[in-house]
């Protein structure tokens, strides 16, 4: 059951990164400035959540597509690591142009540096990096000091299942 435990290790990172860093840029968006403590909470909250569905679903469709072997095959791993991390950002930057652009649902301050043409914030875009990319190179570091510390099997079985 190591994938299960892989899994459950990366969404938790995941979220409680998520979290964190959607609290950071918290004052790069209007709301900071503008909205009440229950808005901020709110948005906060919201966004981190949303975060984290973005993450089980890019993960997931990874997994459908390069899954094999996941998460001890190390080419199955970087495969579905990258797509991860490039359906993350792909969503992110629609999302962001659709809700700051078009939308107007929220909107950044002066200081969020921007992504031309579509006028993407950065640091939303980066959080689709850094997080995904920590969270998996913890949860390799793990699976890599598991596999180092148990013993031999004497069955020649796996315990991908």
């Amino acid at each position: 059951m190591r994938w299960l435990n892989a899994l459950r290790i990366l969404l938790l990172i995941s979220a409680m990164a998520h979290l964190t860093w959607e609290v950071a840029q918290l004052p790069l968006y209007t709301i900071w400035w503008t909205g009440s403590t229950a808005e901020i909470v709110f948005a906060v909250l919201h966004c981190a959540a949303g975060d984290l569905v973005i993450m089980t679903l890019s993960l997931v469709a990874s997994l459908v597509v390069f899954g094999r072997g996941w998460p001890t095959a190390s080419t199955s791993f970087r495969n579905v690591t990258l797509a991860t991390i490039v359906l993350g950002v792909g969503y992110t930057v629609y999302s962001e142009w659709l809700n700051v652009s078009v939308r107007g649902t929220w909107a950044y301050t002066a200081w969020m540096p921007r992504i031309p043409p579509l006028e993407t914030g950065l640091l939303p875009l980066l959080q689709w990096i850094v997080v995904p990319g920590l969270a998996f190179t913890i949860v390799r570091r793990r699976l890599l000091g598991s596999r180092k510390n148990e013993a031999p099997s004497s069955t020649g079985g796996s315990d991908e299942s």
